[in-house]
């Protein structure tokens, strides 16, 4: 595929939510300046607190050193929030400096007007992660690459089923694995299926598991702990471990209301798809806490999944562990607490 950027663009704009690809492109971008320039000195801003004149006054600054400046502004989302600068950067990139070269980068982005007059002499490119055909491939490339080791096809799906597509997160394993297999002799650099499920965290549904089984326990502190664990030493995902309880509540409120109408335990584990170690906790859980108890712990959970969405849920990490803590403790007695 080709590099997406070169030096003869004076503004650029990089918006997603892949932090790695955004690094990796302007690192490109910036030795295809200093290729054709020579020296680039770069300038970095943060859009949340600079005001627009500073930005503009440095690209319109000549260099005493370098022949060439690449400005860079972060946050640029919260740069152009005022009408004022996004109609001041509109006027720029309808006569930008031939000696410098503006970057705009952010996670979230607004198109408008300025995206088509940037077009014209630059590039807008979306950095989002990739899908997991493409991450997939990107992890066999980069491990070869950049840490030299080679990765076997079902490796790096697993890896991706894993990690995720997030390419800042596959890097830093592959990187690991590379330190891994360091010692190795050439040739013999391979990541095995078998390596990613010793090396790498579990997948979602493990993951979710280790959470729900330490709910249906009914102990308040080990669910506590659970939680703790899973994002501060495994970094699970908070939003996994969250899942993993409003998806428990739904299981328990399902059962619970099929078994108080007096549906056989073996229709109702088929009906919510319990299987293995998790059918009969799960079972037990929701004749101890009723259908009534159940309706209101789904509820609840719900409506935590809203306010995390929100912002709302304060702390997350905190939140969940009093959540957990509550929710295993109803689960062993039946009582709501008042």
């Amino acid at each position: 595929m080709a590099e997406p950027l070169n030096a003869a663009m004076r503004f650029v704009i990089l918006h997603g939510k892949d932090s790695f690809l955004i690094v990796e492109r302007i690192r490109r971008f910036q030795a295809a300046l200093g290729a054709k320039f020579g020296e680039v000195s770069r300038f970095d801003f943060d859009g949340a607190s600079a005001p627009a004149v500073e930005v503009i006054d440095e690209l319109r600054t000549f260099g005493l050193l370098a022949t060439h400046k690449l400005v860079i502004v972060d946050k640029a989302d919260q740069f152009l929030a005022k009408e004022e600068t996004r109609r001041m950067l509109e006027r720029y990139a309808e006569s930008p400096m031939e000696e410098a070269t503006l970057l705009l980068r952010s996670e979230s982005w607004r198109p408008g007007n300025l995206d088509k007059l940037v077009a014209k002499i630059g590039a807008v490119l979306k950095c989002d992660p990739p899908d997991v055909g493409d991450a997939k491939a990107w992890c066999m490339a980069r491990a070869g690459k950049a840490y030299g080791i080679e990765v076997e096809a079902e490796a790096a799906g697993a890896l991706v089923e894993r990690v995720g597509n997030d390419l800042a997160r596959l890097d830093s394993e592959l990187a690991k694995y590379g330190a891994y297999l360091a010692t190795e002799p050439e040739g013999s650099k391979q990541l095995t299926k078998a390596l990613v499920s010793l090396l790498t965290g579990q997948t979602r549904e493990e993951a979710a598991w280790e959470v729900q089984e330490s709910l249906l326990a009914g102990k308040p502190a080990a669910a506590v702990r659970k939680v703790r664990e899973l994002i501060e030493v495994s970094q699970a995902p908070e939003q996994l471990v969250l899942w993993s309880i409003v998806d428990l509540a739904r299981k328990l409120h399902d059962a619970a209301r099929m078994l108080d109408e007096g549906v056989p335990e073996g229709a109702v584990a088929k009906q919510v798809r319990l299987w293995g170690p998790a059918t009969s906790p799960t079972l037990r859980a929701a004749r101890t806490i009723g259908a009534k108890g159940a309706a209101i712990l789904l509820r609840e959970a719900v409506d935590l999944d809203r306010r995390s969405k929100s912002g709302l849920a304060g702390e997350l990490p905190r939140t969940l562990e009093a959540f957990a803590s509550s929710m295993s403790g109803r689960l062993a007695t039946g009582r709501s607490p008042r």
